[in-house]
């Protein structure tokens, strides 16, 4: 079950939800196209945001981390 489609894409939903959270309480209200960029992530790479998100100072932490998730 765990490898499942439907499963992943749980996963995945609830995962972004919580980050969501996390970024509105951090940053407040940050730009759509970022949000947008955040709920295209997988789930792997919203759980490594989450442990990335505890060092970001500012909304440009995220911007990088996002660019280096492109060329990786």
């Amino acid at each position: 079950m765990r490898e499942s489609v439907i499963y992943q894409d749980i996963v995945q939903k609830e995962a972004f939800k919580m980050i969501s959270c996390m970024l509105r309480r951090r940053f407040g209200d940050i730009d759509a196209s970022l949000v947008e960029q955040v709920r295209n992530l997988s789930a792997e790479q919203l759980e490594n945001l989450a442990e990335a998100l505890l060092d970001f100072s500012q909304v440009a932490d995220l911007v990088a981390w996002l660019k280096q998730q492109e060329q990786a």
